[in-house]
């Protein structure tokens, strides 16, 4: 809540009474980051030379490059919702935007561009923008590779001195002939291009460093055309005509099915390219710390509005369609770009290049535009895409998109890579694996896949080959289960039992989901759920039924806790409180549902003893589960906890020997490998530290949090924390905060001071001996933060966010 100031006593006679005047402030200066200009640069020598090359290869007049670059940087990174992306001509468009300039026209094509804008702001309004992200990434990896493949088959022609044909069966077939009768002049521009492309970031040593952060594309482009105007080579240039005559958009002309197919086709590759490639910057900025709190994340909606609004003006003025590029967006944010000012910046140096610099642009040879767009069209085929269909099994769905784009078309292959992907996901869904084993200890059934209606049949075949009153173990290795298996599994469990026989299911993967009914005690109780803690959903009673006014919440489940159910309020306000009786359901519960998945293993670690590989030490406090923010099991951590998660300093004189016991009996007979001290936001301990008073009563609790006044008297009083331990991205939220980080970082000294821990650091070891770190977990976050090996720009402590990895990798 905000402060609110209190009225004089007066104000009723005083409230018409004009304030002291005061000049008015002086308006409101515009100002650019440097890193913004620097930026802004480097991206503007990208983009001038492959948005001419990119308009050569469309068959568009190369000015209509330049005009897409401008409105690009200028229109969509002023409305668009992805601050750091360069918008402008994009190698992912060539192919479509050649095959409407070929079917209907410039003019046409301009009006199709200006129409598949309409739909993007249509599309953004609707806020439709994360549908587009369904699309399976192989169908667009595929879709990007054949563009890719047509657009190197074509430039091929032109880097060798001759013209490419309409498709790529055509340019394959005319290639022999090609070769036959090469152009000397242009294939030496051409390969000095190409050279310069592949080893110009590649350069070695600190001149390397230096020369490396002038974009290759310009150097190739420069170098080339140095060298055709030194060597007075005579071969196709640059042609600019004059402005006055530049073509704009006219009406569409055309059949209305073949323009409805342009549109669809243009705003599909247009707004998924530009969606996917803004998600990518987001990964990009998050990689980079310090931009972090100064950009938003992507607005997906308003880019597909800003990238809208571009292609309407792009369109307008006689551009090409607009989408996010990836090569100019990982370069601004390379550069150090802070705000979307440098991708404005870059489409404002575009229009000066246009009206300034035509002369110069018209000595560059078409044979060198050709083979920078060749090489980006071989980027687009990226084997690291390949690896991770292939690890994913969706190698089918991108080679079917792949051969579909390059010997169909773009919306033709889309289509097909759609189709397959559908099958493939549908022949999973139906492909179950049921095998049965009968073994000395029993019968062991395996099933593999998703456990649908469809496997009902056949697992309820299995299931009944085992006989009466045999032990049987069922491992489920999928990860989905419907009503009808369910209730298959679930009614020859109580059968098979009945009869004598005992029946173990288990699971191989974590997180199983299974769809069950509510169980007969009427509890929803999800027995296949690993942590979560609630309170079980029930009738309310009609003895009691609750007062006019009230809330009642008798029947609300509270899903915002730990294990099993034990019956805890879990923090919700109105809940039941905790009982007895509550605790002993939450053990019934553990006996029926968990026990049965959790015995084998515990069996296990039962008879092998712990042998856990990590000491985690933290606070007592209820909030923290370090099963669930580890995702760790039995067996798997020695933890100790406390309150305010302290390590007393050897040799203390207060009964706080059990900590030390601990750390001992980890390090010198478990052997574990790594200590982690854990603290957490709202942590009370802190809270008591920094509202204690000297004196008073000794009580235990006063006793035991001396071991923080180290950690209190490291913390830093000023409001900003700064020289203390902080966090990358973010200020700290208060003093009790910043006191939470200096614990961690206090406590990990005192721990180095323990003799067992010195010694097991000091022997290290080839296998690396005992690793020591820290961590933080923010509650209302759900947020890990891990305390980095490299200290801050101030030299203090800096603890930096998990962040999920890349799940494709």
């Amino acid at each position: 809540m905000s402060a609110c100031v209190p009225a004089p006593a007066d104000s009723a006679r005083t409230k018409h009474v004009h304030p002291p005047h005061s000049p008015p402030p002086g308006p409101r200066r515009f100002r650019i980051a440097g890193a913004d200009v620097s930026a802004s640069i480097a991206v503007f020598l990208i983009a001038l030379p492959l948005s001419l090359g990119i308009a050569l290869a469309t068959g568009a007049p190369l000015q209509a490059g330049l005009v897409a670059a401008a409105v690009g940087g200028i229109v969509a990174g002023r409305i668009g919702g992805c601050p750091l992306q360069v918008s402008g001509p994009a190698a992912g468009l060539t192919v479509v935007t050649a095959d409407l300039i070929q079917q209907y026209g410039w003019r046409t094509t301009c009006a199709i561009t200006v129409l598949a804008g309409l739909a993007q702001l249509g599309l953004g309004c609707l806020r439709v923008a994360r549908s587009a992200l369904a699309v399976s990434p192989a169908i667009v990896h595929g879709m990007l590779a054949g563009i890719g493949v047509t657009i190197a088959v074509a430039q091929l022609h032109i880097v060798l001195g001759g013209t490419p044909q309409s498709a790529v069966p055509e340019n394959l077939a005319a290639l022999p002939a090609q070769l036959a009768n090469l152009h000397p002049a242009d294939v030496a521009v051409s390969a000095l291009t190409l050279t310069l492309l592949f080893l110009w970031p590649r350069l070695p040593g600190r001149v390397g460093r230096v020369l490396g952060k002038l974009p290759a594309a310009l150097i190739a482009v420069a170098a080339a055309t140095a060298l055709a105007a030194l060597t007075g080579l005579r071969l196709p240039k640059v042609d600019l005509p004059s402005w006055s005559s530049h073509a704009l958009a006219a009406l569409p002309d055309g059949p209305v099915l073949g323009l409805v197919a342009a549109v669809l086709t243009t705003t599909l590759v247009c707004s998924v390219q530009s969606l996917l490639g803004a998600v990518a910057v987001d990964k990009l900025v998050a990689a980079r710390p310090g931009l972090t709190g100064r950009v938003r994340r992507s607005d997906l909606d308003r880019e597909l509005l800003g990238q809208g609004a571009a292609n309407v003006v792009s369109g307008s003025l006689g551009g090409l369609p607009i989408a996010g590029v990836a090569v100019r967006s990982s370069a601004n944010v390379a550069a150090g770009a802070v705000s979307r000012n440098s991708t404005m910046l870059h489409g404002g140096y575009v229009v000066i290049a246009a009206l300034l610099l035509v002369p110069a642009l018209e000595l560059i040879p078409l044979a060198s535009l050709a083979a920078l767009v060749m090489s980006v069209g071989l980027k687009m085929v990226s084997l690291n895409h390949i690896r991770t269909v292939t690890r994913h099994r969706e190698v089918l769905v991108y080679a079917v998109t792949t051969g579909g784009v390059v010997f169909f078309g773009v919306l033709e292959g889309v289509a097909l890579g759609i189709a397959v992907a559908v099958g493939v996901a549908l022949h999973r869904l139906t492909r179950t694996r049921i095998t049965h084993v009968e073994t000395e200890g029993g019968h062991h059934i395996h099933v593999r896949g998703q456990l649908t209606f469809l496997a009902v049949p056949r697992l309820s075949r299995v299931l009944h080959q085992v006989p009466h009153g045999a032990d049987a173990v069922v491992e489920l290795d999928g990860s989905f289960m419907d009503h009808a298996a369910y209730e298959t599994l679930q009614d020859w469990q109580k059968t098979h039992t009945a009869q004598g026989g005992s029946v173990d299911i288990t699971g191989r993967r974590p997180g199983l989901r299974i769809s069950e009914p509510v169980e007969v005690d009427d509890c929803r109780c999800r027995p296949w759920t690993a942590w979560r803690n609630h309170q079980c959903e029930r009738p309310p009673t009609a003895t009691a039924p609750p007062d006019a006014g009230s809330q009642d919440t008798t029947g609300v489940a509270d899903l915002t806790g730990g294990t099993g159910g034990t019956g805890g309020t879990g923090g919700r306000e109105g809940t039941t409180t905790s009982s007895p009786t509550d605790l002993a359901r939450g053990i019934s519960a553990f006996q029926r549902n968990t026990a049965p998945h959790v015995r084998g293993e515990l069996a296990r670690l039962a008879r092998e003893g712990q042998q856990p590989s990590q000491l985690f030490l933290t606070c007592a406090d209820s909030r923290v589960v370090t099963s669930m923010i580890t995702s760790s099991g039995p067996g798997d951590l020695f933890v100790v906890r406390n309150v305010g998660n302290f390590v007393p300093p050897p040799g203390e004189e207060s009964g706080d020997d059990s900590v030390a016991a601990a750390i001992e009996y980890a390090v010198d007979v478990l052997k574990v490998r790594s200590i982690t001290v854990c603290g957490h936001s709202g942590c009370g301990a802190m809270q008591a530290l920094l509202g204690t008073e000297p004196g008073g009563a000794q009580t235990p609790l006063k006793r035991w949090l001396r071991h923080g006044l180290p950690s209190l008297a490291r913390t830093p009083g000023g409001g900003d924390g700064a020289g203390g331990p902080r966090l990358a991205g973010r200020a700290a939220a208060d003093t009790a905060e910043r006191l939470c980080l200096a614990n961690v970082v206090q406590q990990l000294e005192h721990l180095r001071a323990h003799e067992s821990v010195s010694r097991a650091l000091a022997a290290g070891g080839a296998d690396g001996g005992l690793e020591l770190h820290g961590m933080y977990f923010h509650v209302g976050e759900a947020q890990a933060y891990l305390l980095a090996e490299e200290a801050g720009e101030d030299g203090e402590a800096v603890f930096r966010r998990v962040l999920e990895t890349d799940l494709t990798a």
